[in-house]
């Protein structure tokens, strides 16, 4: 096993020592500076408004100081009225001067008060909002999909499983890179950001209430302590951990995995496959590619294919998997179909082709 020393360990565990937040997907992805900057824009645009309004009308205006009304009088009249300070130095005395506050300044005040009110009190309230999107995510959270590391392993995953029927609401994503998060929420995945590894980052993606969990970090000593974390937290979830050496999957097995990919070694398998059939190679990526071609599915058996052989189905049936066994199409102990088996089979991909998941509790000590 190629684990790297306690201090490399302790670095890496060191290095992930920030504060790990879950991030939601966004409907509108203004940024809030943006949004900042447009209202101050707003506001300025209501002021300079209301001082060329005073401006131009400013012989019906009178200035305690000095009488008249200037360009700089306006301005500051107009600000003094916006901000409802109101020191009275400057006054409207005409008839036409006071109509025009009447039916132009109070609502261009009211108007600035808004997008100024607006601006403080929404930013007040987005703690308390996003406070309340998360409880409220929790709480309908159920039987979900924990997806451990946003590379290339971990969206491809994602991708398969989404294209068999799974919905983006039911995938949290978990990983230590804010980039790789907000990535995740782009595409409509709600997202943790933290080391895997620690139980207290897990348990905020809600690990003890999923169903599913795919481990797929880069290094395999990362991979082996998510999945004793995961299995300690979640006892009866199906675990699927990705490895790159061979050497190590025994050990995510031993781990709680109830299945290990090994990544380089499966690579590795099609590419000589590929090089010693082209065509073959073509015919096993697509069908470990879901919703186009031929699709690998699991399913239950129907009442009408009780009874009858593996041969005998529409589907061209690869395993049948009874009880914890996973036996071949032409396996003596298969006999006939019983109700109680699941079929993996090749079909044309068609909308309604899905992996339906085996509910039956997983056998851990």
């Amino acid at each position: 096993m190629k684990l790297p020393g306690h201090d490399a360990i302790a670095r890496q565990a060191d290095e992930h020592l920030v504060t790990h937040r879950v991030k939601l997907p966004r409907k509108v992805v203004e940024r809030p500076i943006r949004q900042v900057v447009k209202r101050l824009v707003m506001a300025l645009t209501v002021l300079v408004a209301t001082a060329l309004i005073v401006y131009a009308d400013h012989d019906g205006y009178h200035d305690n100081a000095d009488g008249s009304v200037d360009l700089l009088d306006a301005f500051y009249y107009a600000t003094v009225t916006l901000s409802t300070t109101g020191y009275g130095d400057i006054t409207p005395v005409s008839d036409g001067a006071r109509f025009t506050n009447i039916f132009l300044i109070t609502p261009l005040r009211v108007l600035f008060l808004i997008i100024l009110v607006g601006t403080t009190l929404e930013v007040l309230t987005e703690r308390t909002r996003e406070e309340w999107r998360l409880n409220r995510w929790r709480s309908v959270l159920r039987d979900h999909t924990v997806v451990i590391g946003f590379g290339t392993k971990g969206r491809s995953a994602i991708q398969t499983v989404c294209a068999t029927g799974l919905k983006k609401e039911q995938v949290v994503v978990v990983d230590p890179s804010s980039k790789a998060i907000d990535a995740a929420a782009a595409e409509g995945f709600a997202g943790v950001i933290g080391d895997a590894t620690r139980s207290d980052v897990l348990k905020r993606a809600e690990v003890h209430k999923a169903r599913q969990i795919i481990i797929a970090p880069q290094r395999d000593d990362t991979a082996v302590l998510v999945t004793l974390t995961a299995r300690q937290l979640n006892r009866g979830a199906k675990i699927v951990a990705a490895v790159r050496e061979e050497e190590n999957a025994p050990l995510l097995r031993q781990s709680g995995a109830d299945a290990v990919i090994t990544s380089s070694g499966a690579a590795g398998r099609l590419l000589g496959l590929s090089v010693l059939s082209p065509a073959a190679g073509m015919v096993m990526e697509d069908l470990i590619q879901q919703g186009s071609g031929l699709d690998l599915v699991e399913r239950p058996v129907v009442r009408g294919e009780v009874g009858k052989t593996p041969r005998e189905t529409d589907d061209l049936v690869l395993s049948v998997v009874r009880g914890h066994r996973v036996l071949g199409y032409d396996d003596p102990s298969v006999g006939t179909l019983q109700l109680t088996d699941r079929l993996i089979a090749i079909v044309r991909a068609t909308p309604g082709n899905q992996v339906t998941p085996d509910t039956r509790p997983l056998p851990h000590d």
